[in-house]
């Protein structure tokens, strides 16, 4: 039988060999071992990554598509359909309450657009009449998932961003309250017993020089979905320096992707 080494699977996949581990650590998927201890994949693994990754697009936290894969390895379709669909329907009735809300608030944006415009050019200094309008609803919150545990957290639901925001700036992710967790469990997998140092807007984190390429994976990944970070690698000789700096609002953020 055809085996492939992690970063073999990692190449076939599209999944970096940091997502495979907590994967493995997550139960979902499982690898054998050589006996010098390396971890051993069938061509099975390929597969169960595509459904993995299919069961994520659709906002799928990781506990439920561990329970769809207990159902999926029994190799009934039709059991696996059953156990998706309300999944699914539960995805779209939050997807349909979110649309709603911003469908709303989009409306309200237009409303108050018109009123601006209406308004006259004063040479005065504003005052109530002219300044910025009020009684603008806010956008709602994301409605709690409904099943699986999951909340409307700091990153905000699959489908759109969410930000903290701060007197000056908009600290925006992409990734979702899963997404997120799964984004510290990499961090901590490459980072894990490293101690952060405080430097000015930020920390520095130095570790082994082999682990380079994967901190520089997860800094581009990182950034991709998270643009405020600032992240700088710095090589010198059987080490890696990472510094990462990002606004003072995100400090929070900085502080759970290095926590010692």
């Amino acid at each position: 039988m055809t085996t492939m080494r992690i970063s073999q699977l990692a190449e076939r996949s599209g999944v970096p060999a940091t997502t495979l581990r907590y994967y493995e650590s997550a139960g979902l998927l499982p690898a054998d071992r050589t006996p010098s201890g390396y971890r051993a994949y069938g061509e099975d693994a390929v597969t169960r990554l595509a459904f993995i990754g299919s069961a994520k697009h659709l906002g799928l936290p990781l506990d439920e598509i561990g329970e769809l894969l207990a159902v999926w390895e029994t190799g009934a379709c039709a059991d696996v359909k059953a156990d998706l669909r309300p999944r699914v329907a539960g995805r779209l009735a939050e997807a349909e309450h979110r649309l709603a809300d911003l469908k709303a608030f989009t409306a309200s944006l237009r409303s108050v657009l018109d009123r601006l415009d209406a308004l006259p050019d004063r040479a005065e200094p504003c005052d109530a009449e002219c300044g910025f309008p009020s009684g603008l609803p806010a956008l709602a919150e994301p409605a709690a998932a409904p099943s699986g545990g999951e909340t409307a957290e700091r990153c905000g639901a699959e489908c759109g961003c969410s930000a903290v925001r701060g007197p000056e700036v908009a600290i925006v992710c992409s990734l979702s309250g899963e997404g997120m967790a799964e984004r510290v469990a990499e961090w901590r997998a490459v980072a894990g017993g490293a101690r952060p140092v405080e430097i000015p807007g930020g920390v520095r984190v130095t570790l082994p020089v082999e682990k380079a390429g994967a901190v520089a994976e997860l800094a581009a990944a990182e950034q991709r979905c998270c643009p405020f970070f600032d992240f700088r690698l710095h090589l010198e000789g059987e080490a890696v320096h990472l510094e990462v700096r990002a606004p003072a609002d995100a400090s929070d953020l900085v502080n759970e992707l290095f926590a010692p």
